[in-house]
């Protein structure tokens, strides 16, 4: 073929493995709250890290960060989404049981469900699976079956609702471990993944050990503020904190963190 008209690419550019998360920072960043965690993000830049939207399950909250394994849903179509391709074993046209299979340890399902609700994204009994491998926590833009089941389960399950119908009538599992949105937000294999009673946020896997590290610290001083406000003090000078504030911080931790009485609140006359 001529310069103008060259032959086509025969394969298609890869991006390089996201960096691998340790456990032990998963642990430390499950322990953080999300309101450090989206502020640190926002200051390296990251406007929207949080699937807006998402709600949990469970009758408990369980805090938790893990490794994104991800699951992309695309419409399902009729020829090919049919009962009889659930099968028992691995299966191109049943790929959901083969990212079941493939959960590890510190990982945390994310299915992009096309935020669609109509159809649940899976339910009580491959979910049970996932944690029985080691899953951290299972999310969607979707929704789930089995509600009551996962309501008492203690593995998180976070989506937009519950219903019964099969994944089946509108939903096909076309990609793993392929980057995703979720929620409206992007979400490539090997993000963490962090959950706790308010949020489920995205972090960067190679932004994951200084953020737990710059979240740690935020939420440490943010504790000794708030205690401070709820004494009676005026916001100004004290949150944001202040290089005098900040001063005092560094004082009351070298003291042993000494109490800090609680106010009353005012009352009107």
């Amino acid at each position: 073929m001529s310069a103008l008209y060259p032959p086509p690419l025969k394969s298609i550019p890869q991006r390089a493995p996201t960096v691998h998360v340790p456990t032990a920072v998963l642990d430390r960043l499950a322990k953080v709250s999300s309101g450090s965690l989206t502020t640190q993000l926002y200051i390296k830049g990251f406007r929207q890290p949080v699937l807006h939207g998402l709600v949990s399950l469970n009758k408990k909250i369980k805090p938790f960060a893990g490794r994104a394994y991800t699951m992309r849903f695309i419409p399902a179509r009729e020829d090919v989404d049919v009962y009889g391709n659930l099968t028992t074993q691995p299966d191109a046209d049943n790929l959901q049981w083969v990212g079941v299979e493939q959960i590890e340890p510190g990982h945390v399902l994310v299915i992009d469900s096309n935020k669609d609700g109509r159809a649940a994204s899976m339910g009580n009994m491959l979910v049970t699976r996932m944690m029985m491998r080691g899953a951290r926590a299972v999310v969607t833009d979707g929704t789930f079956r089995d509600g009551t089941e996962l309501s008492e389960m203690d593995f998180p399950v976070w989506s937009t609702g519950v219903t019964a119908t099969t994944r089946l009538s509108y939903h096909h599992v076309a990609d793993l471990q392929v980057p995703i949105g979720c929620a409206g937000v992007a979400i490539y294999p090997g993000d963490v993944i962090h959950g706790d009673g308010d949020n489920i946020t995205v972090v960067p896997a190679h932004l994951a050990a200084e953020m737990a590290d710059l979240c740690e610290a935020r939420d440490d001083i943010e504790a000794y503020l708030a205690l401070r406000v709820r004494a009676g003090e005026p916001l100004w000078g004290l949150y944001p904190p202040s290089p005098e504030t900040r001063a005092q911080y560094h004082d009351w931790v070298a003291q042993g963190r000494p109490a800090i009485p609680a106010g009353q609140p005012a009352t009107g006359t």
